[in-house]
C-alpha cells in the first residue's frame, strides 16, 4: 500500500479482510490457500501490519468476490440526516404498509435502508428480490410476522432478524403501529 500512507489505510485494511472473511464464512487458513497468499502474511495484514503489493490485494479480491476498492476504501466521514417522515414514501398496493427510504445504494456500495410501517390485515407479499439479497429486521415499535413464506417469524420491539430476501416473503402486522428498520443488503 505504499510508504508514507500512516496507519490508517491498514487499518481499513484489516477491518475489510476480518469484515468480508466473516460476509464469506471462511476461516483465515482457507481464504490464505484461496488466494495463495501465506497465512502469516495474511495474518498481519490482518493485525494491521505489513505493506501488500497490489498484487496480493487482487489475490485477495478475487478469494473474498470483491474488487480491491471494497478492501481499500476508507469509511465516508460524512454524516446524513433524514428526519422522521422526511424520506421518500413508497406504498405498498397490497397490504397497509408504507416503507421511507433512509439511504438507496450509492456506487460501490450493496445496501438500501428502510423504516417500514405495517398495519395489521391482509399481508404484503414480496416477490424474489435480485440473487444474495440479504434483508435485516429490527423492529422498533409493535409485532410482526415477516421472513420467507415457508418459514415467517415473529418479531417484537426490539428483537432483529436475518433472512434471504431472493426467495418470496411476507410482511404481516400483529399490531397497529408496527415499525422497524429494514436494511437490504445486495451481495
Amino acid at each position: 500500500m505504499g510508504e508514507g500512507h500512516g496507519s490508517a489505510p491498514l487499518d481499513v485494511l484489516a477491518a475489510s479482510l476480518r469484515r468480508e472473511r466473516d460476509r464469506v464464512g471462511i476461516s483465515l487458513t482457507e481464504l490464505a490457500r484461496r488466494a495463495g497468499v501465506a497465512k502469516s502474511t495474511l495474518s498481519q495484514l490482518e493485525s494491521g501490519a505489513g505493506n501488500p503489493s497490489v498484487e496480493t490485494l487482487w489475490a485477495l479480491g478475487v478469494a473474498l468476490g470483491v474488487p480491491i476498492s471494497r478492501l481499500v476504501d476508507p469509511p465516508r466521514p460524512a454524516v446524513q440526516v433524514v428526519r422522521a417522515g422526511h424520506g421518500p414514501i413508497l406504498r405498498s398496493e397490497q397490504a397497509h404498509f408504507t416503507g421511507s427510504l433512509l439511504a438507496s445504494c450509492p456506487p460501490g456500495a450493496r445496501r438500501d435502508i428502510y423504516v417500514i410501517d405495517v398495519e395489521p390485515g391482509v399481508p404484503r407479499h414480496a416477490d424474489p428480490h435480485i440473487p444474495g439479497t440479504v434483508e435485516h429486521m429490527i423492529v422498533s415499535t409493535g409485532r410482526i410476522r415477516s421472513g420467507p413464506i415457508d418459514n415467517p417469524v415473529e418479531l417484537g420491539p426490539g428483537d432483529y432478524a436475518r433472512f434471504p430476501g431472493d426467495v418470496a416473503h411476507l410482511y404481516q402486522a400483529l399490531e397497529p403501529n408496527t415499525a422497524a428498520v429494514l436494511v437490504m443488503e445486495h451481495l
